[in-house]
């Protein structure tokens, strides 16, 4: 009997996701309008990730059971190299999808004959608060394409709540193959961001859904809640692998230095607040005096406490007001 080639595979990389991965897969499986299949690669976990996964492969759901544990982009190449279909989705194993989603997604790609597609988020948080729609559906609708330099530029650390790397694109698979990409799997923070960008930086073309369709879950105890040092010192290295890897227009190369920027002083703003923990006059001073900037990112936990304590007058400010505008120090993108 022939197989016939699915719609999309749906990459999921697991680690101890036992609370929530069958809604992940049982999300998956409810596209309507496209065949599926879905890839669950789990690395290592020590809960019943994997048996819950198992259960689901008379439904066509693989199991790919790693034999070391790599991180979640050696999870999501282990996945990536299995799959099959014409599309590939990325799904974290702690969110879910929409059921028109990947319908919507392909058919704007292929009407515009693009190798990428994004879409618009549902931010659903753990503490109950009404879910939202990440960015404004009008201002998505207004840009059809997402390009190289609005997307470096996005990614800068410290600038916005919400930044365009938070995005789970599509990528159409045959591009994938041709161009050899895969996960940086030096990263555990921020490998996603460099995938997209490679992509688009190799001549994929990203096209932008408006409409939200993933559904986006912020837990306590996630691995991009808090930023460390150490993600930042392998964004910093990713960054030089990809400019190693990549030659830039005048345009992206100027959004790539205000990305690295802001790198720097993220880097440099970890070490002043761990200095001041420590009680380390010295090297609070030493850290100041070669990055300035750095002191204004001490304005970040004031703000947000002041934003939390304003939540229920939110709706008599101006809607241009964001006083969460600097709280990406614990809304890193997911792994």
């Amino acid at each position: 009997m022939t197989q016939t080639q699915p719609d999309v595979s749906f990459i999921v990389a697991a680690y101890n996701a036992e609370e929530t991965i069958a809604k992940a897969i049982d999300s998956a499986l409810a596209q309507e309008g496209v065949s599926v299949e879905v890839i669950v690669a789990d690395d290592c976990s020590t809960d019943e990730t994997r048996t819950i996964a198992e259960s689901y492969a008379n439904r066509g759901v693989k199991l790919l059971a790693l034999g070391r544990n790599g991180g979640p982009a050696a999870a999501r190449n282990a996945a990536l190299s299995a799959a099959t279909g014409r599309w590939l989705a990325v799904l974290d194993s702690d969110d879910t999808v929409e059921p028109q989603r990947l319908q919507r997604m392909i058919k704007r790609a292929e009407n515009a004959g693009a190798q990428i597609a994004v879409d618009n988020l549902r931010v659903i948080r753990a503490d109950g608060t009404p879910p939202e729609t990440m960015f404004a559906r009008q201002s998505l609708a207004e840009t059809p394409e997402l390009t190289l330099p609005v997307f470096i530029r996005s990614n800068a650390l410290f600038q916005t709540t919400h930044n365009f790397g938070y995005l789970k694109p599509i990528f159409q698979r045959d591009f994938i193959e041709q161009q050899g990409l895969r996960f940086n799997e030096a990263l555990k923070v921020g490998e996603d961001y460099l995938f997209l960008a490679s992509a688009m930086a190799l001549g994929g073309r990203c096209v932008i859904e408006p409409i939200p369709g993933y559904d986006y879950q912020i837990r306590e105890g996630s691995i991009s809640r808090v930023l460390a040092l150490h993600h930042i010192d392998a964004m910093i290295e990713g960054d030089k692998a990809f400019l190693r890897d990549h030659t830039l227009d005048a345009e992206a190369a100027a959004a790539q230095e205000f990305r690295e920027q802001s790198l720097r002083r993220g880097r440099a703003f970890l070490i002043l607040v761990q200095n001041i923990k420590d009680r380390s006059i010295s090297g609070a001073i030493k850290t100041a005096w070669s990055n300035p900037s750095a002191l204004a990112h001490l304005r970040m936990p004031i703000a947000i406490r002041i934003n939390r304590a304003l939540a229920p007058l939110r709706h008599l400010v101006s809607p241009r007001t964001d006083l969460t505008a600097i709280d990406g120090v614990t809304r890193s993108r997911k792994g």
